[in-house]
């Protein structure tokens, strides 16, 4: 795992962008990985400026989200595919058809989770995946205590997560969902590359049990331990719990 103790918003998206962009020249069919939420976004804003910059081109990738909400409308400015289109998609030169995510209103949603592990399959795999972390160590909608090895499937949002997520619903817990349909932590450790950030003192407790603590289902992140080509891209805040912090800052300093 490489730890990157980094300055602001805009180090971790040029960081972040660095590594997409230098999988795009080598492949540009890449399958990228894609998260919602706040963390992400200095990427996705790097990316677009790369893109219209003529620097980065997406036309021949695909693309596969980690989660969605399950029984939100369509239209709803939170279903998780038509945020991933105002981040990112629809700023950039993906095809139409190329930005797949779950089917959170499925008639029968254990079927849409199979059929949505065997698209991700059948494209070959994703390439690299961003990831963001929430408070409590969950990473997509895989909460504390479920399965290291889980596959995508249809998940219950605890109150944490929906506390954390009622930003984005005016502040009105109610009125965020109870249930997704997710990638799940086995589905996730199968991309080549995992890219997690994370900012601010929020998320310093769940930063420090993914890097320094032991692997367990208590903290879902923790898994990421075993990958063999995982990057964490956190600022000063969501460092402050790290013991070894001067240690990676030595590394990523001797390393790059």
């Amino acid at each position: 795992m490489r730890i990157a103790i980094l300055p602001d918003d805009n180090t971790i998206g040029k960081v972040a962008a660095d590594l997409i962009e230098e999988l795009y020249r080598a492949k540009p069919n890449a399958v990228l990985g894609l998260a919602t939420g706040s963390s992400p976004l200095p990427i996705y804003k790097e990316l677009i400026a790369r893109h219209q910059a003529g620097k980065l081109s997406f036309k021949h990738g695909k693309a596969f989200m980690l989660d969605e909400y399950v029984g939100i409308p369509n239209e709803h400015p939170e279903r998780y595919r038509n945020v991933i289109d105002t981040e990112i998609a629809s700023h950039v030169d993906f095809p139409a058809d190329a930005v797949n995510g779950p089917d959170g209103n499925a008639p029968d949603l254990h079927a849409a989770c199979a059929a949505y592990d065997r698209a991700i399959k059948d494209a070959g795999g994703v390439d690299l995946q961003i990831l963001g972390i929430g408070s409590d160590g969950h990473i997509a909608f895989n909460e504390p205590g479920e399965s290291l090895t889980s596959r995508t499937h249809v998940g219950v949002l605890t109150e944490q997560t929906r506390r954390d997520n009622a930003r984005f619903f005016d502040g009105d817990i109610d009125q965020v969902p109870t249930h997704c349909v997710t990638q799940g932590l086995g589905t996730i450790m199968d991309a080549r590359r995992l890219v997690l950030v994370a900012q601010g003192k929020g998320k310093a407790r769940a930063i420090k049990e993914l890097v320094e603590g032991a692997v367990s289902a208590k903290w879902p992140a923790t898994i990421m331990q075993m990958h063999p080509d995982a990057w964490v891209l956190v600022d000063e805040a969501a460092a402050a719990e790290l013991e070894l912090a001067d240690y990676y800052r030595e590394v990523w300093e001797k390393s790059r």
